[in-house]
């Protein structure tokens, strides 16, 4: 039997230096496919720890590659460290408070989830070499997962080729094993093209493209009528033609983010916009092209290894806080209402307890009713690899996501000690997976049976490539 202690007392060898490294990542927050400070850090920590390091991962300047052990099976930490805009916050402080000549902020907590990852894959190399069990541990820095969808061009790229199991985690109010439902979706521009007129004097003349952008949101408002009431559909105006109302609009451009349950599903409803935007040409007399940003498929889930995770968590128990923890998770709930914390305890279909300011329980899987989800692009690697992930808990309930409040406890002790634990049943997991090739085994024959024979379409086509950033080139005077 496998001695978990080991395990977790080597991963806490690492917990200083790790810590440390969320800390950095979070006083540089960087959005999508910006992250070359945090990209650098992760991978100097990677080559700090003994790992094999790859940069420029599928041709992308900000995605890394660790990978430590000889033969074996490959098990996989997804990690990701990029930030949201418009979040910048004061660490520590339970009042809205912009950090001086910053903007972005860590709202999802990615400072935390790339370092625990990474921590997990440090505390199973250190097990590897003890033990000299045949086996690769690798950890993937995988960048903008915030509307990017690095892991699709990831996995088009083959990254994920040869692994055999992956395993993540996500900051959360609460631990336990993710609910493994997300929603597939795609992110498309469409372009409108028409004819620019006076809009008094010669308005026949004109063919407004943004005529064309308000039909075609009416049209793809009737639409939420007529598809599954788990889909969504949401638009931004992009570019609405410019500001003079007396100008005929001869270009606009909208946005649109459209989601469903299941890939299959996705394709269709895609199918379904684009006629509608079609249809909205044609009214107009304008053209309309499209190009898509980014896509993720939806979470296919694998008992065998949800039920292993879930086991190690019994094991270690939930995460010990302390009074100090619950005293500033207080001061962060007195800014939110009673309603952020019941919808918390909501999506975990847990019991509501209102004097509780910090997670004491480990939910159950496949807990909630799986209403209230998003899209990750943890969901396309899922396609591809056995993929687990749990939710470690490391705010103060209610806290909602993308939020200040979430931002002000990213470096805070309570939000260490939840990564830790992740940190900690992860690593586990994964010693159990080496130790015992049969676990990986009947994975690799969960996922296969839950494919049942289903072609992987990306929802990213092969033409489409991330929108890539070139690092800054640094001067250096010549003395």
């Amino acid at each position: 039997m496998q001695n978990t202690d080991e395990i977790w007392s080597m991963v806490e060898e690492h917990v200083p230096d790790l810590c440390a490294m969320a800390d950095t990542v979070w006083e540089t927050p960087e959005l999508n496919y910006r992250e070359f400070e945090s990209a650098s850090c992760h991978a100097a920590m990677l080559r700090d720890k003994g790992f094999r390091v790859s940069e420029n991962v599928g041709n992308i300047p900000t995605a890394v590659m660790g990978e430590a052990g000889e033969g074996g099976p490959v098990i996989a930490f997804l990690g990701e460290y990029d930030a949201l805009p418009g979040l910048s916050q004061e660490a520590g402080v339970a009042r809205q408070q912009q950090r001086p000549g910053e903007t972005s902020g860590h709202g999802c907590g990615h400072n935390l989830l790339g370092a625990g990852a990474m921590l997990a894959a440090i505390g199973v190399r250190d097990f590897l070499l003890q033990t000299k069990l045949p086996g690769r541990v690798r950890y993937y820095g995988c960048p903008a997962e915030e509307g990017g969808s690095s892991k699709g061009f990831l996995v088009r790229s083959g990254a994920f080729d040869d692994v055999d199991i992956a395993i993540s985690w996500h900051p959360a109010p609460f631990a336990g094993i993710n609910n493994p439902i997300s929603l597939a979706c795609n992110e498309l521009e469409f372009h409108f093209k028409g004819r620019a007129a006076h809009a008094s004097s010669s308005p026949e003349l004109g063919r407004s493209a943004l005529d064309a952008v308000e039909l075609m949101n009416v049209g793809a408002n009737y639409m939420r009528e007529h598809m599954p009431s788990t889909a969504r559909i949401h638009y931004a105006m992009i570019n609405g033609g410019g500001i003079a109302p007396n100008v005929v609009q001869a270009e606009a451009t909208v946005r649109y983010l459209i989601r469903a349950r299941e890939l299959d599903e996705l394709h269709g409803l895609v199918e379904r916009v684009k006629k509608i935007a079609d249809g909205a040409a044609l009214m107009t007399e304008t053209s309309v092209s499209y190009d898509v940003v980014s896509g993720d498929a939806n979470l296919i889930g694998n008992t065998p290894l949800e039920q292993l995770m879930y086991r190690k968590l019994e094991t270690l128990g939930p995460p010990q806080f302390d009074a100090a923890d619950r005293a500033f998770a207080e001061e962060i709930r007195s800014t939110l209402s009673e309603q952020d914390i019941r919808a918390a305890y909501a999506r975990f279909g847990l019991p509501v307890k209102l004097d509780v300011p910090l997670c004491d329980i480990i939910f159950p899987p496949e807990n909630g009713d799986g209403r209230h989800v998003g899209s990750t692009d943890v969901g396309t690697v899922s396609w591809v690899v056995p993929t687990v992930q749990m939710r470690g808990a490391t705010y103060a309930i209610g806290t909602p996501g993308h939020s200040w409040q979430l931002v002000a406890q990213g470096k805070s002790p309570a939000a260490h000690k939840g990564m830790t634990h992740a940190a900690k049943v992860m690593a586990a997991t994964a010693s159990d997976l080496f130790r015992d090739p049969a676990l990986i085994d009947a994975a690799k024959a969960d996922f296969a049976k839950r494919r049942d024979g289903r072609p992987f379409i990306n929802p990213i086509p092969d033409d489409v490539m991330p929108p890539i950033t070139q690092p800054p080139v640094i001067k250096k005077d010549i003395g």
